[in-house]
């Protein structure tokens, strides 16, 4: 009987022996240095932050502005709802399809035309004068963003050695996190100042920063000369698009009819799509890694936890306000603690991950995090801030404790010339979950309309308990390898 091996926690993958230093602008350089060189590791890394903050802020900024944009272009409340969805349903159907063409052209490639994509497309929502014109150019945006979230993560596995991979790791989890939730607060503050096409103009002059410092900073690799699979890529969009239709419909209220209809058109086309991957070398949908135990382990525990925080996300600041009479300054300041927090675990995670299995890491961040959520869902009538404060202070640490090494161990576990593919689960898992979890507050607050934040809020908990026990299935993975 032979065992899938398992690579999580190996300070040294396997792969890393074979691997060679990556220089800026040259392939695979002859050298024993693992990585890239200091200071042009800290260079590329500032690059990879900056354009992974435009591209997640993005997705939650325009939330906030909707309202005013609906009535500054004319348009229905529900019909504004475009300018979110365009730009998250371009995301959701194009990682995967981009991170499988970053494998065979190089990753560097894909990031800087995301990231030029991306730049041009929000000079194009600033200047848009209609709903039509700008959820158009949010499409392109979105595509743009994917570009950029599709092989990060792959390049950060050619920016670090394997030995200190989890530090960076880190580095994009934290950034991930950070500017999923501070992303309100700063759409607050721009409209506070200005109007809302500055939303979107504010990230041109950035783009073209982090364009310059892309072409100078990040290391190319020589990818491989597989033909690239169109019709696996049409499939995916199709798949992953009638799936985001149905789970929002479900949520929203459509008719069950057509939610029916759109999850059984996923289904059908999933199904021919998957065994279409199954007879290629290097799949799109990477079902090659997924049947690697511990990677497949790694993206269930993904979805779970990216799930469990987004339903705590929405329903926090309905619980503070409508239920506990906060105002929505004294809800934001409440929620800050969360997002402090991880910027101080998730480092600390990354670099104990390189030496600590991720598997024990991820378990006991997760334990903290489902603590956190039942403390929240029980608050009584009239808490002091503070007992609000530590208890977001807590979920903050469990997830940043949770995140980086899991992320790490997704990255590690897949072979060198498949971190494409990794890179690209990687952001699907975390998209799948946010898009459940918010369809999940929908269909709660309908159900239960007065008891619904704390209804989510237990819900989250159970999400975050299920994410915790196959966070610990990875330890008892490695231990059955290592025995056989």
């Amino acid at each position: 009987m032979h065992a899938q091996p398992s690579r999580e926690d190996d300070s040294m993958p396997s792969d890393a022996a074979s691997a060679t230093p990556l220089a800026s602008g040259t392939p695979f350089a002859d050298s024993t240095e693992q990585g890239l060189p200091i200071p042009q590791r800290y260079w590329a890394m500032l690059v990879i932050a900056l354009a992974l903050t435009l591209a997640v802020l993005d997705s939650a900024i325009a939330n906030v502005a909707l309202p005013t944009i609906a009535r500054n272009l004319h348009a229905s409340a529900a019909g504004s709802i475009w300018v979110v969805n365009a730009y998250q349903l371009a995301v959701t159907i194009s990682l995967l399809p981009l991170a499988s063409l970053g494998d065979r052209i190089g990753y560097r490639r894909i990031y800087l035309a995301g990231l030029i994509l991306f730049t041009v497309a929000s000079f194009g929502c600033a200047l848009s004068t209609s709903l039509p014109t700008l959820a158009l150019a949010r499409v392109f945006q979105g595509f743009g963003a994917a570009g950029v979230m599709s092989v990060n993560t792959a390049l950060v596995r050619m920016i670090y050695p394997p030995a200190q991979l989890g530090r960076g790791v880190a580095i994009n989890a934290m950034v991930v996190a950070v500017s999923s939730a501070v992303g309100p607060t700063v759409a607050s503050g721009v409209l506070a100042v200005a109007s809302w096409p500055w939303l979107f103009a504010i990230n041109v002059p950035i783009g073209i920063a982090a364009i310059i410092g892309a072409f100078k900073a990040l290391p190319m690799n020589p990818g491989h000369e597989s033909p690239y699979d169109y019709l696996s890529a049409v499939m995916n969009a199709f798949v992953f698009g009638l799936l985001i239709f149905a789970v929002d419909g479900l949520g929203h209220g459509e008719h069950v009819g057509w939610v029916i209809a759109e999850a059984l058109g996923a289904v059908v086309i999933g199904y021919f799509f998957v065994r279409r991957q199954l007879t290629q070398p290097a799949p799109l949908l990477p079902i090659d890694l997924l049947r690697i135990p511990v990677f497949a382990l790694s993206i269930g525990t993904s979805v779970c936890s990216f799930c469990a925080q987004m339903l705590a996300f929405v329903s926090l600041p309905f619980l503070l306000q409508d239920t506990l009479g906060f105002s929505q300054v004294d809800t934001g300041l409440l929620m800050t603690p969360w997002p402090a927090v991880i910027i101080i675990a998730a480092p600390i995670a990354g670099v104990l991950s390189d030496k600590v299995s991720s598997g024990w890491l991820g378990g006991v961040g997760l334990v903290a995090m489902t603590a956190g959520l039942l403390l929240l869902a029980t608050l009584g009538a009239h808490p002091e801030p503070m007992q609000i404060a530590w208890r977001m202070a807590l979920c903050g640490a469990g997830f940043g404790i949770f995140q980086s090494p899991n992320n790490r161990t997704m990255l590690s576990a897949a072979p060198r010339e498949r971190s494409g593919g990794a890179s690209g689960m990687l952001g699907t898992a975390r998209l799948t979950g946010q898009t459940l979890g918010a369809a999940l507050v929908a269909l709660i607050f309908g159900i239960a309309p007065q008891n619904g934040p704390t209804i989510v809020l237990y819900v989250a908990a159970c999400f975050s308990a299920v994410a915790a026990v196959v966070s610990t299935l990875r330890v008892m993975q490695r231990v059955s390898v290592q025995a056989a």
